[in-house]
């Protein structure tokens, strides 16, 4: 058996490693804009003219209200991604404004883009996330507290429960600028159109009237 070349090998694992992330920029910035004519397509995105960006570009104003918690989660997402923020594009971060009113949850979520590093402003927060099948799905728990900061690896489902009894406040970064959101109830039992049931009764054990019940929910959106 002929074994690959240790040049060859290197070489496959820091392409992996490039092709990890969003891809390093080629240039100072590329501010993101809805108008091609004459510019470039850079990851998703349209450069505006260089010549033509301006300081606001670089200035998103949404995290300075809180956001509106009245809702069944009692939590409310601000994002400051790329589409909301085209100073951002190819510069791999992005943010998030998490406001919670008490008892208030950032339901199980993942983001397949992006590792994401929360840090509390505000109250007292229960977080944690689910390993991989790999990892025998183990949860791993913690409660923050103002100023703590918590990392939830790319991918992984994780989620945010306001267990204090006023409201709390939370900001993420995170590794991308557009690290994408999967909400698991969302996902799973309000897709368009719907899982078949077959499917999900086997894959979750129970009767089909549950499954019924859950995709009959109204599945809220946060962010």
């Amino acid at each position: 058996m002929k074994l690959l070349p240790i040049s060859l090998l290197v070489f496959a694992l820091a392409a992996v490693a490039a092709f990890a992330y969003d891809p390093s920029p080629l240039q100072d910035f590329c501010v993101a804009t809805n108008d091609p004519e004459g510019w470039i397509f850079v990851n998703g995105k349209f450069c505006k003219d260089p010549k033509q960006v301006i300081a606001d570009d670089f200035l998103f104003k949404g995290f300075r209200y809180p956001g509106n918690t009245s809702n069944p989660l009692g939590s409310k997402v601000t994002p400051a991604f790329v589409d909301q923020f085209p100073g951002l594009n190819t510069l791999s971060i992005s943010m998030a404004r998490i406001d919670f009113a008490p008892g208030g949850l950032n339901p199980p979520h993942t983001h397949p883009r992006g590792t994401e590093i929360l840090v509390v402003a505000e109250g007292t927060l229960l977080v944690g996330f689910v390993t991989s099948n790999q990892l025998n799905n183990t949860l791993l728990t913690k409660v923050l507290y103002k100023g703590d900061v918590f990392v939830f690896p790319i991918s992984l489902i994780h989620f945010q429960l306001n267990i204090g009894k006023a409201p709390a406040l939370a900001f993420a970064s995170l590794s991308s600028q557009n690290p994408g959101v999967i909400t698991i109830a969302n996902a799973v039992f309000g897709s368009k159109p719907p899982i078949s049931v077959d499917v999900l009764t086997k894959a979750f054990q129970v009767d089909k009237k549950v499954i019924d019940y859950l995709q009959a929910q109204f599945w809220y959106d946060n962010n």
